[in-house]
C-alpha cells in the first residue's frame, strides 16, 4: 500500500535550503520516493495553516519511506534541512 510523507516547512535559511533541495531529490529516487506536491501556491480554506510550505512525497510503502528517512544517503541532506528550516513530518498510509 502506498504511503505518503507530508511535510510542513518554514524555511529559515534560503541559501542552505536550496542546497538541501538539490541534494534530496536523488536520495528520494533511490528509495522510490516521488514528489506529489513540492511547495507551490497554497490557499487555506478553513482553519489555520501556520507553516507556509507543504511537501507531499509518495512511497510504495511505509517501510520504504522509513528506509529512506533512516538511510545513509539522506543523512547529509537531513542535516542541511535541519539547519535551514523548521519542519513537521508525518508518515501516513494511503488508500
Amino acid at each position: 500500500m502506498a504511503a505518503y510523507l507530508i511535510v510542513q516547512v518554514e524555511v529559515t535559511d534560503p541559501d542552505t535550503f536550496e542546497e538541501y533541495k538539490k541534494q534530496v531529490a536523488g536520495t528520494l529516487a533511490a528509495y522510490g520516493g516521488e514528489y506529489i506536491v513540492r511547495g507551490g501556491e497554497m490557499e487555506v480554506l478553513e482553519g489555520e495553516w501556520p507553516i507556509p510550505r507543504l511537501v507531499i512525497i509518495r512511497f510504495d510503502s511505509m517501510a520504504q519511506a522509513r528506509k529512506w528517512y533512516q538511510s545513509p544517503e539522506y543523512e547529509g541532506p537531513h542535516k542541511l534541512r535541519e539547519a535551514s528550516a523548521r519542519a513537521n513530518l508525518v508518515l501516513v498510509d494511503g488508500v
